[in-house]
Formats: structure tokens, sequence, C-alpha cells
């Protein structure tokens, strides 16, 4: 599409400052919390990540939309993200994978974009100033009044959104083409002996992506998602031998109802994994704090480790827990993101209780953090043989 025959748009930040560009996508008006994601591929898997939702995502690649879109690189149902910015768009996809155009596919969903913009002068002003709200819109090219409702909108904080993503309703993951994403087989050490019943997960749904039940299901378990409201004696009814807690959007503060479940469920001698929100609603549980940060973590490069060992991992959150906020002894820190020393990771020293801030299942990123699904089913299968020969 030539930029002469494109539909105008405008873009305005909380702070007033307006970027007149073009439209792809959808034609409207969307308002959300504007970040921006560093990451040089996998634009599909972040728009539809339910982790973005009530979030407009800059993405700091120059071109978006190469590879078009295709229904195997998606993260969940339908875009989450509720608008997208770019430097420059490609309505014209060449991959062999691809079956529609990135703005046919956010048409589609009626997902604005704007592009045609200064990206790195928005990435500038984010980093210096810190996230804030903003408005794409083609049909409101007035900059004050889309800023006036710009400014109408509730900010971040304080926003509890995993009850807009999670499941409505509990179900077990069946995915026919998992194959086609197998990368690390299953150990011996996380192999069912003869006759043994496979593993049970039960994941708590804050806005979990399908990469992650898929990285679960390699290992041979069976999954069973169910909502963020679900009470603790729902969870424990499906007999897990593990409780998996999701990624999702919003304020983990704000998640009042699974922080409650998860308290309860710290007692019930269950192995835990909380991956994102669910490394905060596992810290909240334990008596930690969050805050938010200043622009947040989003791309696939960003470095993780702690005593002399780093992992390159994919991160997605605006949130953190407090430094210095956990009150129990018995709690340690297994990770540190290396370029802010904010904590990424945590492990109870005498309960089967993990979580990570990062994605160890990428989709997109680098596979560097994947042992942390192996060591899950290995504590699920010691737990399971320690009761066995308990009894």
């Amino acid at each position: 599409m030539a930029i002469a025959a494109a539909r105008p748009a405008l873009l305005v930040l909380a702070d007033g400052t307006a970027y007149r560009g073009y439209s792809f996508g959808g034609a409207g008006t969307t308002i959300g919390e504007v970040v921006f994601n560093t990451g040089m591929t996998g634009y599909q898997e972040v728009l539809t990540d339910p982790s973005y939702c009530g979030q407009i995502v800059l993405f700091t690649y120059p071109e978006l939309g190469n590879v078009g879109v295709n229904p195997e690189d998606e993260e969940a149902s339908r875009p989450f993200a509720c608008g997208a910015i770019a430097r420059n768009i490609c309505h014209r996809p060449s991959n062999w994978r691809s079956t529609e155009s990135l703005p046919d596919y956010l048409d589609r969903h009626h997902i604005p974009g704007i592009y045609g913009v200064d990206t790195r002068a928005i990435v500038r002003k984010i980093r210096a100033v810190g996230a804030m709200n903003g408005a794409i819109s083609t049909e409101i090219l007035d900059p004050f009044e889309l800023l006036r409702q710009v400014q109408e909108a509730p900010p971040m904080a304080g926003l509890n959104l995993a009850k807009e993503v999670s499941t409505p309703e509990p179900y077990e993951w069946a995915e026919t083409t998992a194959a086609a994403w197998e990368f690390n087989p299953a150990t011996e050490a996380t192999r069912p002996d003869v006759g043994e019943t496979p593993l049970t997960v039960v994941a708590i749904d804050f806005g979990v992506k399908r990469n992650i039940l898929r990285r679960l299901a390699s290992f041979g378990c069976r999954v069973i998602v169910v909502p963020v409201t679900s009470t603790p004696e729902e969870i424990l009814s499906h007999n897990p031998d593990g409780i998996f807690l999701s990624n999702g959007p919003g304020d983990p503060a704000a998640v009042a109802e699974g922080i409650a479940t998860v308290k309860e469920l710290l007692g019930a001698d269950k192995p835990i994994f909380g991956i994102c929100m669910g490394h905060q609603v596992l810290g909240l549980s334990l008596g930690a704090e969050t805050f938010k940060l200043k622009f947040g973590h989003r791309g696939l490069n960003q470095p993780a480790g702690l005593s002399q060992q780093v992992e390159i991992t994919s991160q997605n959150h605006s949130f953190a827990i407090a430094e210095g906020s956990l009150p129990d002894a018995d709690v340690e820190i297994t990770h540190l993101n290396l370029n802010d020393r904010t904590i990424a990771g945590l492990r109870h020293r005498q309960l089967p209780l993990f979580s990570v801030q990062y994605h160890p299942e990428a989709s997109p990123g680098p596979h560097d953090a994947d042992y942390l699904f192996e060591q899950f089913v290995r504590a699920m299968w010691d737990a399971r043989r320690t009761m066995a020969t308990s009894r």
C-alpha cells in the first residue's frame, strides 16, 4: 500500500505528546498503556500473549509484518494487545508458513495500529518518563480531544486484568500439533516408569500462553487449566501432582482471589511452579510486596542469573517483587535481572515451591531456561514416589 493512499492515524500520549502517522489494522480508537518490546522477531506471539491485555505495544524493530501471520504461532485464540505501533509495515509478507498479512490479521480482529512515526523518539520518552497511557485513533485526529480521552483512562497500577483473560471454565489442554514444537525431549528423570499414570498439572490461568501448556504436555503431563476464580477445593479436586501459576496482565497485587487461593495451596504439599505473574502471585502469597517498574522489561535478550551463572531470557512484565519484602527466611532469591538487579527468581528451602519472573517457554525467545520445566516435572515425580513409599 502506498503511503499516499494510507489512512491517517494519530497517537497521543498521556503527557500530551502527539504523533501523526498512518493506520494499519482496524479502524477506530484504542486506549491503553504504551509499552515497548525490543525483540527482533515474534510479533505475532507478542500481540496474542494475554499478558499484553490493556497495552499498546511499540515494536522497536524497524519493520513489522515481513513474515505475515499463521495460526500455529498464536499464543491465544486472538490478539490481546489493544494496539500496535511500528516504524514501517510490510503489507506483502514472504514466508511459506504465512496465511495472512499482519495488517489484515489486525483488521480482522479490530485492533488499531499506527506506523510511519518515530518509534525511537517514543521509546526514548518512555525510558525517560516511564510507561504511560496513550491512544491510537483513525477517527479522532484532534490531539486535544484524544488527549482528553486518554486522561480519563485508569492507570495500569491497581487493575485486575487477569479475570478478563482467564478461562471461564476448566478445560484439559489437548493439541494434536504438539510434536512440531518439541525441542527438548523428556529425560529418564522425567519419564514415567512402566505402568505409572501420567502426572496431572493444574494450571491456574491468569492469562496463560499456549507454549507453556505445550512444554508441560511435552513431558507427558496431563494439563488441566482452571479459572483464576477457582477455589483451593476445586483445584485439589483434580488430584494434581503439581500446581502451575501462569503469566498474566495487570497489577498482580490486585488479583486478590488468586493470592488468597495460592496462600491456601501452600499447605497442600504439592510442587508449585510460577512464571511471570505466577511468580509475583507466589511471592505475594508468601508475604512479599510488588511494585511497578518505570517502563518494564519486554524483549528476548534479558540476562538473568546469580552466582556466576547467566541465562538469556524472554521477559514481559511491568511489576516486580520488592527486594527485602520477603518475610520468610526460608525463601531465597535464585535469579536477578542482571540489567537492573530486580528479583527474577525465587524458591523455598523447605517446600517444593519455585518461580521465575521471565518466560522459560520462550515463544518467542531463547531456550536457555527450559530446564525449569524439567525441574518442575522432576519435583512432581519425586513427590509422588515419596508419597507411595511412605504408605
